[in-house]
């Protein structure tokens, strides 16, 4: 009894800890009845809120914000300075190497593989990509421009086949421009064998791009490994998932594979010189950074950095496996809830994962924990369209009928998606809600039978 005590007391301190770093968590919000409560945010894989040490980062840098590049003033110096020092705090968050990687900001990550299209295009010959069948579709779509897509099967336990990636590997031998794989699927939060599969796709000469989007938050990456045929060879991530709004992502790879290519977005700071006769690209990673940089955004993600860093991600790690497994322990007592996870209880997964409930539409069942209930989760394909209609056995011919018909409801899930800053308490709330709705199901829908109904996909 003691040991659960001071077990359940050191939880405690260890959640008050790690809250008190987040923004906005004790902000109350109107319910559908007029009532103000406390907001539960359950929708960290779409968007994390804010750390309260990016906002005061912010606000100090604020006064020394200035142009960059060129500029002799102090204040120019100094946000030309914060750009660098960033540059450096990525690579050392990510295990990178100042000699070998180059950083280069964008916007978010869509743009980052946007942008490692655009430059492979221009430097290999190769004309396939290995994608896998979890992707979100910014790791998709980017690619079918410039290549021909051919999907690696994700397993019946919900991780990239390796055994099918070998094959495939060994199919186009020769061909293959680069392997992308999601780290962790933003659907079920199954984590790839991400290592593996960069040794892999090395002994068949082929370089790997993990989109660490889902991966990142929940789990530390390191780009160089002791054995170097599990090296990953570009990397791409964002910061409004990290913890630091204010719009900056970034793209990672080997010096020497951004040499060659001109730029996707040209104009201001991307040419050395750009006269009439003659255009001379800057080297990487100003080259590809056309315009006047995001200097707050850059800030955030720095600020951002530091806090995971001092923080200590294997607490975070730790904190978010003891409160997935209590989410997935409640969620299973609810009758007629369907998860959408690992298979294995002993594979790798970050703390997200999908349902559904029968008899009740997706997004009724979003809409009422929101409207009744103050907590935000988040319902359809989530950008992973091909890999939710796996999921739930839909046919083309299906989805092909839902499209033109708007009078049939749309498939889709639910997704719940923790952080180290929730609460055991948040998910009891949670499932408290879900037993009330599957009690009150008629009542239910037949309140919001006019949320629509047709394809969601975010």
């Amino acid at each position: 009894m003691m040991r659960h005590f001071l077990a359940n007391r050191t939880r405690s301190k260890q959640q008050n800890k790690l809250r008190d770093l987040i923004a906005g968590v004790d902000e109350k919000i109107p319910l559908e009845d007029g009532r103000f409560i406390k907001a539960i945010h359950f929708d960290n894989a779409a968007t994390t809120p804010p750390f309260k040490s990016v906002l005061k980062a912010i606000e100090q840098f604020a006064p020394w914000y200035s142009s960059v590049g060129r500029g002799k003033g102090y204040k120019s110096v100094r946000s030309t300075e914060i750009i660098e020092q960033t540059r450096l705090n990525v690579l050392h968050f990510v295990d990178g190497k100042e000699a070998k990687h180059t950083v280069i900001f964008t916007k978010n990550s869509t743009e980052s593989m946007n942008l490692l299209s655009h430059i492979l295009h221009q430097t290999t010959a190769k004309r396939y990509i290995l994608a896998s069948e979890m992707e979100h579709i910014s790791n998709d779509l980017p690619w079918r421009s410039n290549f021909e897509v051919v999907y690696i099967a994700v397993n019946k336990e919900g991780q990239i086949s390796l055994e099918d990636l070998r094959a495939k590997l060994l199919t186009l031998q020769g061909q293959v421009a680069l392997v992308t794989i999601t780290g962790a699927s933003n659907v079920t939060g199954c984590i790839n064998p991400i290592y593996e599969a960069a040794e892999l796709a090395h002994q068949y000469g082929v370089k790997i791009h993990i989109d660490a989007a889902q991966l990142i938050p929940h789990e530390s990456i390191k780009m160089t490994r002791l054995n170097p045929e599990e090296n990953i060879d570009f990397l791409s991530f964002t910061g409004h998932k990290l913890y630091a709004p204010f719009g900056t992502a970034v793209l990672i790879g080997g010096k020497e594979d951004f040499q060659d290519a001109e730029p996707l977005l040209k104009g201001g700071g991307t040419a050395r010189m750009a006269l009439r006769s003659l255009v001379q690209w800057n080297e990487a990673p100003e080259r590809f950074e056309g315009g006047t940089p995001n200097v707050m955004g850059i800030v955030a993600l720095h600020a951002a950095i530091r806090t995971l860093q001092q923080s200590n991600m294997e607490t975070i790690i730790e904190y978010e496996k003891q409160i997935m497994n209590y989410t997935l322990e409640k969620l299973r007592t609810i009758d007629g809830l369907r998860l959408f996870r690992a298979l294995n209880d002993n594979l790798p997964q970050v703390s997200v994962l999908s349902f559904t409930m029968d008899g009740l539409h997706h997004q009724d069942i979003a809409q009422i924990l929101a409207s009744e209930y103050g907590i935000s989760v988040r319902a359809g394909f989530f950008c992973a369209y091909s890999y939710v209609q796996k999921l739930l056995l839909l046919s083309d011919e299906r989805i092909d009928e839902i499209r033109q018909d708007a009078s049939i409801p749309s498939p889709g899930l639910v997704r719940i998606s923790l952080s180290f800053y929730n609460t055991f308490a948040e998910v009891d709330q949670l499932i408290e809600a879900l037993q009330q709705i599957t009690r009150k199901k008629e009542y239910y829908t037949k309140k919001y039978e006019d949320v629509p109904k047709g394809i969601c996909g975010r």
